[in-house]
């Protein structure tokens, strides 16, 4: 399937043909592009001396910037989002994980499973945030525990639902009483595979 129009961004760049990537997005360098990923209209990835991975599923938005630190890559598991204008630098991002709109994710950090990074976090280098956490604040700080995993995956597969439909050329899906139907059904699944938060 026809999954946008990718690019040849040059030989280090691994972006796996079920993926879809907007063509005003740029990719440079040692970048791997896993299965179901959507990356949305302006991303930049840059990944000149360490490697930017992003798990299948996960979700990049609109102005989004993912670099790497100087001695650390850019990890991102599986089932994420990484909503519009957020900057990952260097740092890891466990599976189901929701990174709110303009936050910053540091060099050394370490997010685990299921966690929500709310907007505008700045979580300074080094910062680790333990799996099922509510992140707040600059410097962000855990300000609650609840195991989001159900929610964040949910999100996730709205993105790649979405990215499926930009592929074909059709932008209101959401707004279709069919995926309100499947949506429903989907967030159903999720809840008993991962707990209802």
């Amino acid at each position: 399937m026809e999954r946008g129009s990718v690019r040849a961004f040059g030989p280090d760049v691994d972006f796996d043909a079920a993926a879809y990537l907007h063509p005003t997005a740029q990719i440079y360098g040692q970048v791997q592009v896993s299965a179901q990923v959507s990356i949305w209209p302006n991303v930049v990835v840059r990944a000149e001396s360490q490697e930017v991975r992003i798990g299948r599923g996960t979700n990049i938005q609109d102005l989004v910037m993912i670099h790497v630190g100087n001695g650390t890559g850019t990890i991102i598991g599986e089932d994420c989002s990484i909503t519009h204008h957020c900057t990952l630098h260097g740092c890891r991002i466990g599976d189901r994980v929701l990174v709110g709109i303009g936050s910053t994710v540091m060099d050394g950090c370490e997010i685990g499973d299921n966690c929500i990074i709310a907007g505008h976090a700045f979580l300074k280098e080094g910062t680790i945030i333990p799996a099922n956490s509510i992140v707040m604040g600059a410097p962000g700080k855990v300000i609650r525990e609840r195991n989001s995993g159900a929610a964040n995956a949910f999100n996730a597969w709205m993105y790649a639902q979405n990215a499926e439909a930009y592929a074909r050329g059709e932008h209101r899906l959401w707004a279709s009483e069919a995926f309100s139907s499947a949506a429903r059904v989907e967030r159903a699944r999720l809840e008993v595979l991962y707990g209802a938060a």
